[in-house]
């Protein structure tokens, strides 16, 4: 029982990562109808952005330390960020540690001025073209974007850690009575999944409570109406496409502790992402974060040697396998909508 619940959490915190690309993924096209192919982009840019605040925080300059001293009595020259010169030892360490929860705060800006760059300067110009030009223009553009941060940040992945406070593990056996260190998982997954249902909440939320929110689903429901009414959906069509970045970018910047950042993270990610928007229902929310855990689940099941001693393999396969099964049974997808993509 205690490996049962383990893989629990194993797919849990998988399926919280393709659940947010997902429902960023079928914001896009439930909302612009375009298959955005450059979605995990938007999830490694927002890594990296985690990775360019820790440069930044960790900008430092010499200073000669007295105290320390080489082989030969000589002085050592010590770098010394500049956030701790500025805020004292105690809180600048404390703001370097703390650098990946701080990044969410600073990929926003960035993840909304790349989405509506990307949605006004390309995406708009294919709303009305058909499905697969919009395929290869934006894997193309995702592309574009995997090379520019291969030749600034390198090929290498780049540790990113999580803080100090959040670097343990924590012992579920305890919590639920199977005893000491039955169930041992690491903190910061636990945090990633609380943070992707509170991201999850926070989008149904809003587009379900607010004013700008049933605008948006009246426009996905049926667009010209709502243009008749005077009302300029395309605008609001174009800050849910930000909307759409924002998340995928939040995604990427609180995974960077748990998959270290690399160029090709986004291309890894968004095939199965798709598979995951195509089992839930293409334009379906709901159904996009439901297959999300779902597949994540079953595919932390697969990976347990058990499972591979009986079919070798079965994990790198067994996500495609479900899709295949419930597309032969359910062709919508789990809670996908009459009409969508069915021209």
């Amino acid at each position: 029982m205690d490996a049962v619940i383990l893989q629990v959490l194993n797919g849990l915190d998988k399926g919280s990562a393709y659940a947010l690309i997902a429902l960023g993924l079928t914001l896009i096209f439930g909302t612009l109808g375009v298959v955005n192919f450059a979605h995990g982009a938007l999830f490694m840019i927002g890594a990296f952005c985690a990775v360019t605040l820790q440069r930044i925080l960790t900008f430092s300059y010499s200073v000669i330390d007295e105290t320390q001293k080489d082989f030969l009595g000589n002085p050592l020259k010590v770098e010394t960020p500049y956030v701790v010169s500025w805020f004292g030892e105690a809180t600048g360490n404390s703001i370097i540690d703390w650098s990946v929860p701080l990044a969410i705060l600073f990929s926003i800006p960035v993840m909304i001025a790349v989405g509506f760059t990307m949605e006004r300067g390309l995406i708009k110009h294919f709303y009305k073209r058909p499905h697969a030009d919009q395929i290869l223009v934006t894997f193309g553009l995702a592309i574009v974007l995997q090379e520019i941060v291969k030749a600034y940040y390198g090929a290498n992945p780049i540790p990113t850690p999580a803080p100090d406070a959040l670097t343990g593990s924590f012992d579920f056996g305890v919590l639920i009575g199977f005893g000491e260190n039955a169930i041992i998982y690491p903190i910061w997954r636990l945090v990633y999944f609380f943070f992707a249902l509170a991201i999850i909440f926070m989008v149904f939320a809003f587009l379900r409570f607010t004013t700008f929110g049933m605008v948006v689903r009246a426009g996905m429901a049926d667009r010209e109406t709502v243009g008749l009414l005077g009302i300029n959906i395309d605008r609001r069509f174009t800050i849910m496409f930000a909307v759409a970045a924002c998340v995928a970018g939040v995604a990427g910047v609180m995974y960077t502790p748990i998959n270290s950042p690399n160029y090709h993270m986004g291309m890894d990610f968004l095939v199965l992402s798709f598979v995951v928007v195509v089992v839930g229902g293409m334009g379906s929310l709901p159904g996009a974060v439901l297959a999300g855990f779902l597949l994540g689940v079953l595919e932390a099941f697969a990976s347990m040697n058990e499972i591979k001693a009986i079919v070798p393999g079965i994990d790198q396969i067994i996500i495609y396998l479900v899709a295949i099964a419930i597309l032969l049974t359910r062709p919508r997808g789990l809670m996908g909508r009459r009409g969508v993509m069915e021209e």
